[in-house]
């Protein structure tokens, strides 16, 4: 029915009665119906043709070009909410199919909340809190640091040494279809990444050309330059029979002159309380150190005997003292094995070879099992890269390696970390947990958390930390050597005694930046007499 109720007729081929051309019911309170258009003639001779035609023709204004509005929708006052259709916003979370680099690199810098990630690593509260923010690598207090490539922000978050600067190239090499999900580049075969042998660096003239491992090691590696600083300097106007006297004469008789050992011990290198030993045995026939060991006890004789060892020598015991009986002490090993140059592992394995009569990797394999033997094994062979130089191709490359050995996966390939984290060089390392967290938009450390457990996953994370910054570590584990009941001193005396000469000056500064108090307030906290004098003046408080 129409309209004040007449009634609706409309020719053949159009939609059923009551219905308009757009096949709608007329309803009341909408406008009117159009006029239907006329029926096509079925007379003249062209009739059949025109009939025909008539299937497929449209009258205008048929088919519409939009329904009319539904009465009530959209509800009234709520128009805006109803986008227009072809206007649905994206849903977030979601990345396009099929088109550019998934995840998203961020525009800028690094930005995150991070550090070291707690869970089974090494926590700090107020130091490097959790996991950074999406898209970006742990944030570390101190600026640009080390190895932020040019026009990009440091690592902002875990500390950085004022004064390290490794070797680097453009900030970042985006790679063709991105990682993961996008199309690999085209000249690799097969989209397959090619392994280190097999990068084309003419392709790349703007990047440093640079051996991913270098196997020759007839050569001495390339210096660190890392700009760091002990807090015990070689003594000016060093006499070692001078100093032999003064400790003969403070251990003899009854009693023993504590504060005379001190000021000799505390400020003399590791190379001069050599000479030291030496002279003392050449002037009285006796051994300085079992001399010591009569006259000291508990934790001031264990420092004392720390010090006048020579240091691959105290590194050497310390291994086998941590694997010698029941139990081992992993921690022990993981400290000193990754995070030793080179040089100082070989020299270590030969002395352990010559001062014990055994093979350290041999120790190694008998008390430890799986991929952190596996590890271990890899640490003690000496053979990590040390060229300053970083390559970002190989960087990229090497991101996306571990995410896909990885985050990428269903399980974990152990041996890929293993071959990346064991042979790159420590600057090349953190470029290339730069551009994981670009790719990934997740730090590496927090992915070695998820993908490894145990002793291997504190192994991983060390050479990891060491490759951001290295006095940080080392900071950690002091803060959490005298954190709680109770102190940890093997690990306090071994730590402040083997950096003491090496970089224990940005050690300190790295514990107030992390914790907000002074290396030296928290070990006369933690400590008493003697003992605490002589680690004090060691710390140069």
């Amino acid at each position: 029915m129409g309209p004040a109720g007449t009634a609706l007729s409309y020719p053949r081929g159009v939609p059923g009665r009551g219905c308009g051309p757009n096949g709608l019911r007329w309803q009341p309170g909408a406008p009117p119906l159009p006029d239907p258009p006329p029926a096509p003639s079925c007379s003249g001779p062209g009739w059949a043709v025109t009939l025909l035609r008539g299937v497929r023709m449209s009258y205008p204004g048929y088919p519409p070009t939009g329904y009319p509005p539904f009465p009530g929708y959209p509800p009234t006052g709520q128009e805006s909410s109803f986008p227009p259709p072809g206007q649905y916003p994206y849903p977030s979370g979601f990345p396009p199919m099929g088109g550019g680099a998934y995840p998203p690199a961020p525009s800028s810098g690094y930005p995150g909340a991070g550090g070291y990630p707690a869970p089974g690593g090494y926590p700090a509260p107020g130091g490097y809190p959790g996991a950074p923010q999406p898209g970006g690598a742990p944030s570390y207090p101190g600026g640009q640091g080390f190895g932020a490539p040019p026009g990009g922000a440091g690592f902002p978050g875990y500390p950085q040494p004022p004064t390290q600067s490794y070797g680097g190239g453009p900030a970042q090499v985006p790679l063709p279809g991105g990682f993961p999900g996008g199309a690999m580049p085209s000249q690799y075969p097969g989209g397959q990444s090619p392994y280190p042998s097999q990068i084309n660096t003419e392709s790349f003239p703007s990047y440093p050309v640079f051996s991913p491992v270098s196997w020759d090691y007839s050569s001495e590696p390339a210096p660190m330059t890392q700009g760091t600083h002990g807090t015990i300097r070689p003594a000016a106007n060093f006499d070692a029979m001078r100093d032999a006297e003064v400790l003969r004469k403070a251990m003899k008789g009854f009693g023993t002159d504590e504060q005379a050992i001190i000021d000799v011990v505390a400020n003399r290198s590791n190379d001069q309380r050599q000479k030291i030993k030496a002279a003392f045995k050449t002037m009285y026939g006796k051994d300085l150190i079992k001399d010591l060991k009569s006259e000291l006890s508990g934790n001031m004789e264990e420092l004392i005997l720390a010090l006048f060892m020579p240091s691959t020598y105290y590194d050497a015991w310390s291994l086998r003292n941590a694997m010698k009986g029941a139990g081992t002490q992993e921690r022990v090993l993981i400290e000193i094995l990754c995070t030793r140059t080179n040089q100082e592992i070989r020299e270590i394995v030969r002395c352990y070879q010559s001062e014990f009569g055994r093979d350290l990797e041999k120790d190694i394999r008998s008390d430890t099992s799986g991929h952190f033997e596996r590890l271990l094994v890899s640490m003690c062979q000496g053979n990590r890269d040390e060229n300053q130089n970083v390559n970002h191709q190989l960087a990229q490359e090497d991101a996306q390696r571990l995410y896909q050995a990885g985050e990428g996966r269903l399980g974990t390939d152990e041996s890929c970390f293993n071959m990346i984290l064991a042979t790159r060089s420590f600057p090349q390392l953190k470029a290339t947990m730069e551009a994981y967290s670009r790719m990934a938009n997740r730090d590496l450390l927090n992915s070695v958390s998820r993908e490894f457990s145990g002793n291997v996953e504190s192994g991983l994370k060390t050479i990891l930390q060491c490759a951001l910054n290295r006095p940080a570590f080392f900071a950690e584990r002091l803060y959490y050597s005298m954190k709680g009941a109770g102190t940890d001193d093997s690990t306090l005396v071994r730590i402040v005694v083997t950096r003491s000469e090496i970089d224990l000056v940005q050690i300190k500064q790295m514990f107030s930046q992390m914790y907000q108090k002074t290396l030296g307030t928290m070990i006369a906290s933690d400590t008493s007499g003697d003992y605490r004098k002589l680690l004090l003046a060691i710390v140069g408080q």
